[in-house]
């Protein structure tokens, strides 16, 4: 009996993904804060400021009527309003029938993964990337494939890493980010459309993951719609619009893939929350409060870029766009688990360790956010100039 009761409750084969470490390192954080530490937070991708004052004055207005379900590819206003941020942002005319409203882009990567692939499908990823890349297209079925990237080029992936790869693993999809995480590196119109145009040549289906759109310090980030009709964007109001706990984003899909993703949303969510979509559409307006938090991550940037050398670790990855610091630590450990569980227990500043986000070579990194404040910046690295130094 107990034989058979252990099989009812066995978890399936498809649930055994990894731990996505970086909730656990602010597991961890939390635990010294309920006893009275002081914890800078710098391990996960969140803003330190609060959603637009547009954003958050328009759902005050609309809790005082009712919050009921919506058409499950969004409400048509906030998808009119999200074609039109492309027009403004990138020239680019988009038909707001290909705009899907998404709970957040984690749920956009679901329903694109979902309506793009079937169970086998192998799907390249850069190499260290975001880890639920990895674990969500596993509990899938489908297969993730590490690209490998590096200084030569500057940590993003080629067209020769592609045709390299795909000679030898044939691909049916690529997924890229670009303001990437962890590294914070970019491709330019360039290189971007280079690997597109790589892509559709060998068959392969692109999707871009365009989160850290408008978190850009060197040169624009571009949009690959302006380079393919057949890419597939996921974005979300989390990053740029300060937003992360409303679970609120959007992708923009080809128009055969749109009905598919519509019955699939259906059927997972019937809709987005009415109440983040209401706020969603009114964040556009507060677009110049967003650009003075931006203002402020770029001079979290300089003083992280400039201190923490001083403080010891001198090598990091270009920091072109998103609000992350990629560093070396290889001088100090060759296991960033135990370096970051180190640093959260005796400085006091949390990090995310680089196996997170790459398996192969991750042990040698972590990853900094620099999304709170200056005077946090500031302090952090005070802190860990005196904890490498003891």
């Amino acid at each position: 009996m107990l034989d058979f009761a252990r099989k009812l409750l066995a978890p399936s084969a498809r649930s055994n993904v990894p731990p996505f470490i970086v909730m656990d390192v602010m597991a961890a954080a939390a635990r010294i804060e309920a006893a009275g530490g002081h914890v800078i937070h710098m391990e996960v991708g969140q803003p330190f400021a609060a959603a637009p004052a547009t954003a958050l004055d328009a759902a005050r207005r609309a809790l005082a009527g009712r919050i009921a379900y919506t058409e499950a590819l969004g409400i048509p206003s906030l998808r009119a309003r999200i074609a039109r941020h492309y027009r403004e942002q990138y020239g680019f005319d988009l038909d707001p029938g290909r705009v899907i409203v998404t709970t957040g882009s984690s749920g956009g990567f679901l329903l694109a993964f979902l309506a793009l692939f079937e169970a086998g499908a192998r799907v390249g990823i850069a190499n260290p990337g975001y880890p639920p890349y990895r674990h969500i297209l596993a509990a899938l079925g489908c297969e993730p494939v590490l690209i490998e990237t590096g200084a030569h080029t500057r940590w993003a992936v080629t067209p020769e890493a592609l045709r390299a790869v795909h000679a030898t693993t044939r691909l049916d999809g690529l997924l890229v980010a670009s303001p990437a995480n962890p590294t914070g590196t970019m491709m330019d119109a360039g290189a971007l459309g280079a690997l597109i145009a790589t892509a559709q040549e060998l068959g392969i289906r692109f999707v871009s993951d365009e989160i850290y759109h408008g978190l850009d310090y060197t040169f624009p980030a571009v949009t690959a719609l302006q380079l393919s009709d057949s890419a597939t964007v996921i974005n979300s109001f989390s990053k740029y619009f300060c937003m992360t706990g409303w679970r609120i984003g959007w992708m923009v899909a080809p128009e055969p893939l749109v009905r598919p993703i519509e019955r699939l949303q259906q059927n997972f969510a019937i809709s987005v929350p009415a109440l983040s979509q209401i706020a969603a559409e009114a964040a556009f307006d507060g677009r110049a409060e967003m650009e003075e938090i931006k203002q402020g991550y770029e001079r979290n940037r300089r003083i992280l870029l400039e201190g923490l050398p001083k403080a010891g670790l001198a090598h990091f990855l270009p920091a072109d766009g998103a609000f992350y610091l990629y560093a070396n630590v290889a001088r100090f450990s060759d296991d960033s688990h135990d370096f970051a569980r180190r640093m959260l227990e005796e400085a006091h500043v949390a990090a995310t360790p680089g196996i997170d986000f790459d398996p192969v070579d991750g042990r040698h990194y972590v990853r900094f956010c620099f999304a709170g404040s200056e005077a946090e910046m500031h302090e952090a690295v005070a802190r860990i100039g005196r904890w490498l130094k003891r």
